[in-house]
């Protein structure tokens, strides 16, 4: 007698629960379709619009994330060194060049599921193009690194992987179609452990 209902619940749960996690996979997965990647970096132009496409739309609603304007901001993140090594804590970094033109931009680095990293807050876990050391030629030099260093040094957890997020914001980079041709800043490995 219970058998039949119990068999329809068993079902239903299954379905249910396998939709709702198939779907939280799906955003986990990505950002949304139509990436561009300069090197290390990926940015998702039409992710922040009101065409983005419908996985898009939904990993920025679950994220809470702000929406930008076209040519308000874009934003690019790196997981990786110019050699494609995962970037991680355990290492030190040197990102050095010129962004591509904007306004303001500012750079921090999260956990690869997006959080930011707990860390000391008298540590300078985020920059701006403000704060930044530059010479002569506007370039700059940042040591991105557990260890503290003189100059432009952004801190990173000492262990594990993460991300770098470069925001620029009010560019006219982001409404061009010609980002492919736009000039990212290195990230280069330049040692491990105690080095």
């Amino acid at each position: 007698m219970f058998r039949v209902p119990l068999l329809i619940a068993i079902a239903l749960t299954i379905a249910f629960g396998g939709g709702i996690w198939s779907t939280l996979v799906a955003l986990d997965a990505t950002v949304g379709f139509g990436a561009i990647k300069l090197g290390p970096w990926e940015a998702f132009p039409q992710a922040q619009t009101a065409s983005a496409d419908p996985y898009a739309k939904a990993h920025r609603a679950n994220a809470g994330k702000l929406l930008y304007a076209s040519a308000e901001g874009l934003t690019f993140t790196a997981a990786t060194d110019e050699t494609g090594a995962r970037l991680s804590g355990d290492c030190s970094y040197r990102m050095s060049g010129h962004t591509p033109p904007a306004r303001l931009w500012t750079l921090f680095t999260t956990l690869p599921d997006g959080r930011r990293p707990t860390s000391n807050a008298d540590l300078p876990s985020a920059l701006n193009s403000r704060t930044v050391l530059r010479d002569a030629e506007g370039a700059f030099d940042i040591v991105i690194s557990p260890t503290a260093t003189p100059g432009n040094w952004l801190a990173v957890p000492a262990r594990g992987p993460f991300r770098l997020t470069l925001t620029l914001l009010d560019t006219p980079t982001a409404g061009s179609s010609g980002l492919i041709d736009l000039s990212m800043p290195r990230i280069e490995k330049i040692g491990c452990g105690n080095v």
